[in-house]
């Protein structure tokens, strides 16, 4: 499996600002090699990164885009699904059961869900609200979007586990076609190798290795 380290910082009482501009993020390597398996055409620029100090775990999505697409819906839900995005999924175990989803578009806003196999879904399930924050920030040229987990909440879902964290990481770019209409290219770190684009797939998870 894919391992990325996310270093440790001393920096306590950390505001997000979407910007991308804190001090934090110069600590961090780079993951960028994303790709769409499914998709032969060129996909833009998409930089994640990640640190953790003894509370929190911190991500930040960079993703070139100029053409940020936001779907119009009442239900936030609908139209975070339909919207260009970025994800994040949690695993407990290799059986992803359960595993715990997040899916965040370019205004931050969140759709949060518990999952089980085979598409099992769950969306009364919600982050508790104390434990999780994103700030995100859309440009001219990319957006950001940056967001901060308690480490405690990710051990309450048994999901932290000696300092691993089991993650599929993942961007949704929605492309309007000839008829107006949007489609998504499917982008994610990893290949799970799957016929058809499939990011609910244990085949899509890496590992996130926590520094001591």
């Amino acid at each position: 499996m894919k391992t990325y380290i996310v270093h440790k910082i001393d920096n306590k009482d950390i505001i997000l600002s979407g910007k991308g501009n804190h001090s934090i993020w110069k600590k961090a390597s780079s993951i960028t090699d994303f790709s769409s398996p499914w998709d032969n055409n060129p996909i833009k620029k998409i930089e994640f990164k990640a640190v953790h100090n003894s509370e929190k775990i911190f991500f930040q999505f960079k993703v070139d885009d100029n053409h940020v697409y936001i779907h119009p819906a009442e239900d936030k839900n609908d139209s975070i699904n339909n919207s260009d995005r970025v994800e994040l999924f949690f695993r407990s175990d290799a059986f992803l059961n359960p595993y715990y989803c997040l899916e965040i578009d370019p205004l931050g806003r969140i759709m949060d869900f518990k999952a089980k196999p085979n598409k099992n879904f769950d969306f009364n399930w919600n982050w508790p609200s104390k434990d999780i924050e994103v700030k995100s920030e859309i440009e001219a040229n990319y957006f950001i979007v940056e967001i901060a987990i308690t480490l405690q909440s990710l051990k309450n879902l048994n999901l932290l586990k000696k300092g691993k964290l089991e993650t599929g990481i993942y961007r949704a770019k929605y492309n309007q076609q000839k008829d107006k209409s949007f489609k998504p290219t499917w982008i994610p770190w990893i290949d799970p190798n799957t016929e058809t684009p499939n990011f609910h797939t244990p085949t899509s998870f890496g590992i996130l290795t926590l520094e001591n």
